[in-house]
């Protein structure tokens, strides 16, 4: 006759072989004490939000999970002027945006937005890694955000569907669309062209309703954006290479303790390290795909790109006269 075992004591065997095989006790979950949020108007898989969302992860692992930042790509949260209104009273927490967004607010963000500025890429970063890029970092302040970290955007040009852009000359006539920025839009005006300022997303609608002739944009952008199906001709004259900026809301700031404020900070430059990275990987696959898809005639870069810098100088003295010697500086950095 089988022998029936007593259930307390089969509960302690049981107990007591879970706890031989590792299985006894089941760690508990980390709850959060800041679940905050992020702001990214690039589609999923951009680099700007595979960085945002290093970021989150970096954050997350390095305060031990008290600190969840959750990253929504797309414009969920709505336009980048519309997150930085947000952000003046903590709505949103963090986000990507553009200083373009910002340069009414804070004159002196014009400076960074001065067509022709860099000489290349290499030029731009020595500035902004250095004492210069911190000093900038310090002015978004004025608008009750705190700067992160700089990410890459790569140089913009322009495209068009119309005809090849060689010189000033051909952009006599022209509608573009840009950024919703005075300097662009007068930079655009001092070559012949008429600014026009809408959405980002309804740039291909524009172009297949002849609302617009050209545009201006990097080149993911242009290629992800399938922007190259609509305007062949890209000229390469890469007038201006604009960084832009990874914020948290003051608001935001203030509430968190001085521990998951530096853990953050430091966060953010890594991130930043790692989009800049991912930029370049994306901007030459962005290039040869749009290439051999066959949609594009690429207008290199020339001597004309002296003629539209010659175009362009203007702007330096209406926009940046109190600036002038800091101008000079970063030309010469």
């Amino acid at each position: 006759m089988n022998e029936v075992i007593p259930l307390r004591k089969f509960l302690s065997l049981l107990a007591a072989l879970l706890l031989l095989c590792g299985c006894a006790e089941v760690p508990e979950e980390t709850v959060p004490e800041y679940v905050l949020t992020y702001a990214e108007n690039q589609p999923e898989g951009y680099p700007t939000v595979l960085s945002a969302e290093r970021f989150a992860e970096l954050v997350r692992e390095r305060t031990g999970g008290k600190v969840v930042i959750q990253v929504k790509a797309g414009g969920e949260y709505g336009s980048e002027s519309e997150v930085l209104e947000q952000m003046a009273f903590g709505g949103i927490d963090f986000a990507r945006v553009s200083l373009a967004e910002l340069s009414d607010e804070i004159p002196k963000l014009n400076i960074l937005l001065l067509p022709f500025l860099y000489e290349d890429a290499d030029h731009m970063w020595r500035i902004l890694d250095g004492e210069i890029g911190e000093d900038f970092l310090s002015v978004f302040s004025e608008a009750g955000l705190v700067g992160l970290s700089w990410y890459d955007a790569g140089a913009r040009c322009f495209y068009t569907d119309v005809k090849p852009i060689r010189s000033p000359a051909d952009m006599a006539g022209l509608t573009v669309r840009v950024q919703d920025s005075h300097m662009v839009m007068d930079m655009v005006k001092l070559m012949g062209a008429t600014p026009v300022t809408f959405p980002y997303g309804d740039v291909s609608y524009a172009f297949e309703m002849d609302k617009i002739d050209a545009a201006e944009n990097n080149w993911p952008a242009y290629q992800i954006q399938e922007h190259y199906r609509l305007a062949k001709f890209f000229t390469v004259d890469e007038h201006s290479r604009v960084p832009e900026i990874q914020l948290a809301s003051q608001r935001t700031w203030d509430v968190l303790p001085e521990q998951y404020r530096d853990i953050i900070a430091a966060c953010a430059r890594e991130s930043a390290l790692y989009q800049r990275e991912l930029w370049k990987e994306q901007e030459a696959r962005s290039r040869a795909e749009a290439i051999e898809a066959g949609c594009v005639e690429i207008i290199p870069r020339t001597v004309q790109k002296d003629a539209f810098r010659a175009l362009a100088e203007p702007l330096y003295e209406r926009y940046c006269a109190d600036y002038m010697d800091l101008v000079a500086q970063i030309q010469n950095g």
